[in-house]
C-alpha cells in the first residue's frame, strides 16, 4: 500500500460515526479545507465506485488459485431396478444405493499457473489505479474549496468595481449639472458602469455554482467558507530543479506504475495462452461404495442369486496425462490476440510515461511563473492604483478626460484580479506537481489549511492590508446577497 494511500486511510478512519451523521445532515456556517476533503473521502460516488472495482478485480486472485487446487466432489446414486421376465414368468424388484468421492489435484497445468501470475498482476494494478483515484480526490477537493475561493473573491472585487464605477457614474451626472462636462461623459460613466453590474452578476452565478460543485463533491451543503490568508508563502518548488521531479515522477507517478502493472499482466496473459498447447499431469482419486449389482460384479438378472448381494467398495488412484493435439484454432487465435493485448498495453503505458513527463515539466513551470505572477501583479496594482490617482487628478485639472479615468479603474480591478488568479494558481498547481510525481497526499491540504483565515470576508480580505487603500474600500452600496 502506497504512503499516500496510508495516510488517506488514516483521515477516513479518523471521522467519527457522530461526526460523520452531523456533517451528512446539518449544514455548515462556514467550510474547512480538511472538512470538504473528509466529507469527499467518504460521500464521493466516484471513489466509492473505484473501491468496489477494486474489491472486485482482486478476486481474481483466489478464483485463478483455485484451479491449482485439488477438486473434491462427492455423490450418491439411488437406484430402484424392476426385472420382468416373461417365459418362465418371473418379476423381481430391488433398490441400490451407491456412495462416491473423487479428487483431482494438478501437478503440472502451466496455464493454470500463468493464469495465476496474470490475476496477480491484475490485482496490483488495480490496487495502484484506487490509489491514484484516492490522490485525485485529494486534488478534486482542494480544486473545488480554492475555485470556490477565487469565485467569491471575483465577486468581491466586481462589487468593489462596480461601486467606485456607481461613484464615478454620479461624479459625472453632477459635474453635467455644473456645466464642468459634456453627456458623453455621462454616458460613458453609466455604460462601464452597466457592464461592471454585468460582470457582478455574472460573478455571482459562479459563486453559486462553485458551492454547487462542492456540494456534488461532500454531498454536503456549505454557506461559506474559510479563505486564504496573504500570508502563505509563495515559494518555488523543492527541488529547484526540474529533472530531479521528472525523475521522481516516473519512478512514483501512480499511474505510470499502474500501467507497469498492466503490461506484466498481457505479458502472463500472453504466456498462458500460448501454454494451451502444453500436456498437463493431473493426480485423480476415486472411492465408491454401494450395493454390489451396482458395480457389474454380477449378472442383474439373476439380481444377486448367483452373486454377493452385500455391499462392496471400490478405490482407485491414477495419473492422468493429457496432451491436447488439436484445439480448432483456439489456442493459437487466443494467443494472438493477447499479443496484440501486450502491444496495446505497452503502447498506453508509453503514452502515460509520455504524459507524465509532460505534466512535471509544465506543472513546475506553472508554479515559477505563478510566483512571478503573483509578485508582478503587486506591483501592477500600486502602479495602477498610482495611475488611477493621477487620471483623477488629471480630470479634476482638465487635462485628462472621464474615460481616461474609467480605463484607469478597469486596469485596476483587472490587475485585482490577476493577482487573485494567480494567487490560485499557484496553490493548485502546487498540488498538481506533486500528483504527477506521485508524492501528494493529505498532509499537503493539512500544511494548506494552516493559513486559513476563519473569518475570512472576501469584501475585506479578497487584496492584502497593505494593498487596500480608500480605492478598494466597499461604500454603502445595496448588494444582491451577502457573502
Amino acid at each position: 500500500m502506497s504512503r499516500a494511500r496510508c495516510v488517506i486511510v488514516l483521515v477516513y478512519l479518523g471521522a467519527s460515526p457522530a461526526f460523520a451523521l452531523e456533517t451528512r445532515y446539518h449544514a455548515s456556517e462556514r467550510a474547512k479545507l480538511m472538512e470538504v476533503y473528509r466529507e469527499a473521502v467518504m460521500h464521493d460516488s466516484e471513489l466509492a465506485a473505484a473501491r468496489a472495482d477494486f474489491e472486485a478485480r482482486r478476486e481474481t486472485i483466489p478464483q485463478a488459485r483455485a484451479n491449482l487446487l485439488p477438486i473434491i466432489n462427492s455423490g450418491a446414486t439411488i437406484e430402484s431396478t424392476r426385472l420382468v421376465r416373461e417365459e418362465p414368468q418371473l418379476t423381481r424388484s430391488r433398490n441400490g444405493t451407491t456412495f462416491q468421492a473423487n479428487l483431482k489435484q494438478p501437478l503440472f497445468n502451466a496455464e493454470f499457473w500463468f493464469g495465476l501470475k496474470a490475476a496477480e498482476a491484475t490485482t496490483s494494478q488495480a490496487s495502484l489505479e484506487l490509489s491514484a483515484k484516492e490522490q485525485e480526490l485529494i486534488l478534486k477537493s482542494a480544486e473545488a474549496y480554492f475555485e470556490t475561493l477565487r469565485a467569491s473573491d471575483e465577486r468581491a472585487a466586481s462589487e468593489a468595481e462596480e461601486t467606485a464605477l456607481k461613484q464615478q457614474m454620479d461624479q459625472a451626472q453632477a459635474r453635467l449639472k455644473g456645466g464642468l462636462s459634456s453627456i458623453t461623459d455621462v454616458l460613458d460613466a453609466q455604460a462601464a458602469f452597466d457592464n461592471a453590474q454585468a460582470n457582478r452578476k455574472l460573478a455571482e452565478r459562479k459563486v453559486d455554482d462553485a458551492f454547487e460543485q462542492m456540494m456534488r463533491l461532500t454531498n454536503h451543503v456549505y454557506e461559506s467558507i474559510e479563505g486564504i490568508q496573504h500570508k502563505l508563502p509563495i515559494l518555488p518548488p523543492v527541488p529547484e530543479d526540474v529533472k530531479t521531479w521528472v525523475d521522481a515522477a516516473l519512478r512514483q507517478n501512480l499511474m505510470l506504475q499502474a500501467s507497469n502493472h498492466a503490461v506484466q499482466a498481457a505479458e502472463e496473459t500472453l504466456s498462458q495462452r500460448q501454454a494451451g498447447h502444453a500436456p498437463t499431469l493431473d493426480v485423480v482419486a476415486s472411492y465408491r461404495k454401494g450395493d454390489n449389482d451396482s458395480f457389474g460384479y454380477s449378472n442383474p438378472t439373476d439380481f444377486g442369486r448367483n452373486g454377493y448381494q452385500g455391499n462392496v467398495s471400490q478405490s482407485s488412484i491414477a495419473l492422468q496425462v493429457n496432451v491436447p493435439l488439436y484445439t480448432g484454432g483456439r489456442v493459437n487465435s487466443q494467443a494472438r490476440e493477447s499479443y496484440k493485448r501486450l502491444t496495446q498495453s505497452e503502447e498506453l503505458r508509453e503514452t502515460q510515461r509520455r504524459e507524465v513527463v509532460l505534466n512535471t515539466r509544465n506543472f513546475y513551470r506553472a508554479v515559477n511563473s505563478d510566483i512571478e505572477q503573483i509578485l508582478a501583479r503587486k506591483k501592477t496594482i500600486l502602479s495602477s492604483q498610482r495611475s488611477l490617482k493621477a487620471s483623477k487628478v488629471g480630470a479634476d485639472i482638465g487635462t485628462r478626460n472621464t474615460v481616461d479615468v474609467l480605463n484607469a479603474q478597469r486596469q485596476l480591478f483587472n490587475a485585482v484580479r490577476d493577482y487573485n488568479n494567480a494567487r490560485y494558481d499557484y496553490i493548485l498547481n502546487n498540488l498538481r506537481l506533486k500528483q504527477a510525481a506521485g508524492t501528494l497526499s493529505p498532509l499537503d491540504l493539512e500544511n494548506l489549511a494552516q493559513y486559513l483565515k476563519a473569518d475570512y470576508e472576501p469584501r475585506q480580505d479578497f487584496l492584502p492590508p497593505e494593498l487596500t487603500p480608500e480605492d478598494f474600500k466597499q461604500r454603502e452600496t445595496k448588494l444582491s446577497k451577502p457573502i
